[in-house]
């Protein structure tokens, strides 16, 4: 046997015989509750399971975006240094919210991750009034319909039927 390969089965004998240890008593953290883990479970399925209680409007959301989303997402969704989120006047980009099949998937991200750099920081009000917002700036829902848990989920997105799934028996 070389030296290359004696070498290396040495090593892999180390890190198994180490990572057979290691799953036995790691010795690092403690055992996840289920409270720990419901506080992180905040997954929104395209029918709406899983939205928690609140609710908002296009315009509250207007005011939300201005303070908290405008530097990162330019006036009115348009520009900025990150993604643009409206369609400027005249133009027909498709933006994110126009991809995406479902409305819940617009919900679930922006309370999942942002504002950018403090995600999970807004309330449930704030994130249905933002959603709302950016659903209405791309003329998917009205000015005045407000965005909740059974609202949501039934908004027709114009690329509703754009995806195949690839795991079918899952929806």
């Amino acid at each position: 046997m070389s030296m290359g390969k004696s070498l290396s089965a040495i090593a892999l004998a180390l890190m198994l015989g180490g990572a057979a240890s290691a799953a036995d008593h790691p010795g690092l953290g403690k055992p996840v509750s289920e409270a720990d883990l419901a506080a992180w479970d905040i997954s929104v399925g395209p029918d709406g399971k899983g939205l928690p209680p609140g609710s908002g409007t296009p315009a509250q959301g207007a005011a939300i975006f201005a303070q908290k989303c405008e530097a990162c997402h330019g006036k009115e969704g348009v520009g900025g240094s990150s993604a643009m989120l409206a369609n400027p006047p005249g133009k027909n980009d498709r933006t994110m919210v126009l991809y995406v099949p479902n409305a819940t998937t617009v919900f679930d991200f922006i309370r999942r991750a942002m504002p950018w750099p403090q995600p999970k920081s807004l309330s449930n009000d704030e994130v249905y009034a933002l959603t709302a917002y950016i659903l209405a700036r791309n003329k998917v829902i009205g000015e005045n319909d407000t965005m909740n848990a059974e609202t949501l989920a039934k908004v027709q997105m114009p690329n509703r039927n754009g995806f195949v799934s690839r795991y079918p028996d899952k929806h």
